[in-house]
């Protein structure tokens, strides 16, 4: 589990790996909101590339992410989601939020 995170000018990419629950979010959680508030990036990619297993606290990162970087006028995009992570999060209303890339 963890997370690792790259940032190239205003873009902040954060690697989730692992998996994602009650018990692990809340470092994930820590280590982004961290990030994004000493380094103010303009966009957030949160990849879920490595990610093997994601439940309700992983919508719950997202939602709290998203909020997080519009407040500091950032773009949250979701990349690297499997097919049943792109049906949990549209399930979830996330989708409405615009927070998945096209291509996903």
């Amino acid at each position: 589990m963890g997370v690792k995170i790259t940032q190239q000018g205003s873009e902040c990419i954060a690697l989730l790996e692992g998996d994602i629950d009650h018990h692990t979010a809340k470092a994930m959680r820590e280590i982004i909101d961290d990030h994004i508030t000493q380094k103010r990036p303009n966009t957030l990619y949160l990849d879920f590339g490595r990610v093997s297993f994601m439940d309700s606290s992983g919508i719950g990162l997202i939602m709290g992410r998203y909020k997080n970087i519009r407040l500091l006028g950032g773009k949250l995009w979701v990349v690297g989601t499997s097919s049943s992570m792109k049906r949990i999060i549209k399930l979830s209303g996330l989708g409405a939020l615009g927070v998945m890339k096209e291509d996903e």
